[in-house]
């Protein structure tokens, strides 16, 4: 964000932003046309993944009676995601998919963070793939799930009918075909993507804005200032997004796998 900001500065961008400068150049190139192999977003995606790896082994390489402060912050995670998720949402069955949960909880919330963490300063999930990624994940999960807890014919069965008189059931077959394998995983990841998106773009708005308002005008460097202070209070406000995003991903995750096991509607 701020590489742009002088780039704008010295009048060689565009003001207001587009959607292109979500795209990245290469870090490593690969061919005379391939601009997008490995980026930018790229490279936080893995470096979230060593991090988190780091931070878990790390934490639990010497469990200790009495945790250490890494012991007791990697503990507390994990157990505010198996009690107020996991347990919450599915009850005692749900302790065992609490690994999972809290690893996808963990990786969003840092994923998320990067957009307000100086020199990232953009989300992998601001990007639509990233999100989809995630959203595919956790349908194969739940379906998966499903059938193996019911069987293939009974889970659709249950998935697909619900307890109404036989009349509407052509109406309503179809309604729940979509909703239930169509819009739950299209949902979950544009969800993610647009919040990610649209703070990201606020925060290049406000940021930028100021620095075009300064090289257009003197007289507008109170303006100017007014724009960042803007971006200061809209950071506060993307952190709450950023958090809230997570747990909000990773519940609605739950609660698929909670309707995967359910006996019926």
């Amino acid at each position: 964000m701020f590489g742009q900001a002088n780039v704008l500065a010295a009048g060689q961008a565009e003001f207001p932003p587009k959607v292109e400068d979500f795209y990245l150049p290469s870090i490593l190139p690969w061919g005379a046309h391939d601009t997008y192999w490995f980026t930018k977003v790229t490279a936080m995606v893995w470096i979230a993944v060593g991090v988190l790896i780091i931070f878990f082994l790390a934490s639990y390489r010497k469990p200790q009676l009495v945790p250490t402060k890494k012991q007791w912050f990697a503990e507390s995670i994990y157990g505010f995601v198996r009690n107020n998720i996991a347990v919450d949402m599915i009850g005692h069955a749900g302790v065992r998919f609490a690994p999972y949960f809290t690893t996808l909880f963990c990786f969003v919330l840092l994923t998320n963070a990067f957009a307000i963490i100086p020199f990232f300063q953009i989300s992998p999930n601001s990007h639509i793939a990233f999100p989809a990624f995630l959203a595919v994940i956790s349908y194969v999960l739940f379906n998966y799930i499903g059938i193996r807890h019911h069987g293939f014919v009974k889970y659709f069965r249950n998935s697909l009918v619900p307890p109404a008189p036989w009349y509407i059931l052509p109406l309503l077959i179809p309604i729940e075909f979509f909703s239930t394998f169509l819009v739950r995983p299209f949902s979950l990841a544009v969800r993610l993507f647009a919040n990610m998106f649209a703070g990201h773009m606020l925060l290049l708005v406000f940021t930028l804005g100021g620095f075009a308002m300064l090289s257009a005008n003197a007289w507008l460097a109170p303006v100017s200032v007014l724009s960042w202070v803007m971006t200061i209070a809209l950071t506060f406000l993307e952190f709450l997004v950023i958090v809230l995003q997570a747990y909000v991903f990773t519940v609605l995750t739950a609660s698929y796998v909670q309707g995967a096991l359910a006996e019926e509607h």
